[in-house]
C-alpha cells in the first residue's frame, strides 16, 4: 500500500516530527515530504496526520508505540 519512504514519513509524523525535521532526518526536501504526505493521505483515505497515523496503525504499517514517542519528544 504505502511505499517504504511514505511509511517512514508517517512513522516520523506519529512521533510528532515537523515537516522540517522529517526533511532533515530523511535527507529529502520539504517539497518531497509534502508529496509523500499527500500520497500517504490519499492511499490511506484520510485528511489529517492524526487520521493517517491511526489508519497506519490499524493496517499494521507502523507500530502502536507512537503515543509514547510523541510525548517523550515534545
Amino acid at each position: 500500500m504505502l511505499t517504504s519512504r511514505e511509511t517512514d514519513v508517517v512513522r516520523l509524523l506519529s512521533a510528532g516530527a515537523s515537516y522540517k525535521r522529517i526533511s532533515r532526518q530523511l535527507g529529502i526536501s520539504l517539497h518531497t515530504v509534502g508529496t509523500h504526505i499527500k500520497n500517504s493521505y490519499r492511499k490511506l483515505e484520510v485528511h489529517s496526520a492524526a487520521a493517517a497515523v491511526m489508519r497506519a496503525v490499524e493496517l499494521r504499517l507502523i507500530g502502536q508505540d507512537f503515543q509514547s514517542n510523541s510525548r517523550s519528544q515534545s
